[in-house]
């Protein structure tokens, strides 16, 4: 033991039995987090469905429902979701407004978030060990900073993507929103109703817009089912989280309540939403310059300095040599 102590001494540094131990330890928890997060079903519940045909066919039944027999994630639920039921839907939530609609989409994002964890403590474990190995001297900080900000990296990047994604998708409805709402209008006022004019805007918008026309056909499709025109638009408004697909959720609705005629609220609300358009058009254009003073700062200044002082510096460091 202490040769083999000593030879990692002379190969990784003062540190090496350490980092060594280390990752041995990571290895071992690697091995035994599916053997820990596996889910045993309880000899109760065994002997529950074995005394009552009727429900243990029924609790199979609901099992076959909810779970895929393809998803080998399904053991580790308890692990890769939260208990939570508000934090589940706010999750859940975000990765609808995202684009990501899989029933199983919670449990990929965490699983993600804990595997490029681990993949960057990895990386960053291996990287201090050739860091160790060299002739420089490493302190025990930079030694936890290059094993932690990798790791941190790796698990924060699945929620830096699916911000990004959300705020992308977010920002595509709201551009192409004015113009579904003038499709729209044409579309009632030529005498077709609500759904019809929905989904024949969704098919119109596909190739130039496919998110808020994938949005009208999931409207279109659950209103087909039979499910309440009011809560549909709901449902929609929550899967965009676009201010303005809440207020126009919100027109349709009350004017379903009060009988005022679809046509009209879509002309006035489609006019506003085109002034909107034209105001954040206006607001973008009146902050370029803002943003391009420390640019044109930065590119301009220095060489006009130079032409205009640096043939006086030039003609002084003349002077001063002769």
């Amino acid at each position: 033991m202490e040769n083999i102590q000593t030879m990692i001494t002379d190969l990784l540094g003062p540190f090496g039995p350490l980092m060594v131990v280390g990752l041995l330890g990571v290895f071992l928890i690697l091995i035994t987090l599916p053997v820990l997060l596996k889910k045993e079903v309880d000899p109760l519940d065994k002997i529950k469905s074995t005394a009552d045909p009727a429900k243990s066919n029924k609790s199979k039944d609901k099992q076959l429902r909810s779970a895929s027999s393809k998803d080998k994630l399904e053991k580790y639920s308890n692990f890769l979701e939260p208990q939570n039921a508000d934090e589940y839907s706010a999750i859940k939530l975000k990765l609808m407004q995202a684009g990501y609609r899989s029933k199983n989409s919670v449990r990929i994002y965490n699983f993600l978030q804990f595997v490029l964890g681990i993949f960057g403590l990895l990386i960053g474990g291996a990287y201090s060990i050739v860091q160790m190995s060299g002739p420089v001297e490493v302190t025990s900080q930079q030694l936890a900073m290059w094993i932690l900000i990798p790791g941190g990296i790796g698990y924060v990047l699945p929620k830096y993507w699916v911000t990004r994604r959300q705020q992308m998708r977010q920002e595509a409805i709201t551009n192409a929103f004015p113009d579904s709402l003038d499709m729209m209008l044409v579309c009632v006022e030529a005498g077709q109703s609500l759904d019809q004019s929905i989904i024949r805007v969704a098919r119109e918008l596909k190739s130039g817009f496919p998110e808020l026309a994938e949005e009208f056909e999931i409207v279109g499709q659950e209103s087909k089912a039979g499910k309440d025109k009011n809560t549909v638009l709901k449902d929609m408004s929550d899967r965009c989280g676009v201010a303005d697909i809440a207020s126009f959720v919100t027109v349709l609705v009350q004017s379903s309540q009060f009988g005022t005629s679809i046509a009209d609220a879509l002309r006035v609300y489609s006019s506003e939403m085109r002034d909107k358009r034209v105001m954040r058009a206006e607001e973008k254009a009146n902050k370029l310059p803002t943003k391009m003073t420390l640019a044109t700062m930065m590119l301009t200044v220095p060489p006009l300095m130079a032409m205009l002082i640096g043939p006086s510096i030039y003609a002084i460091a003349v002077n001063l040599g002769g």
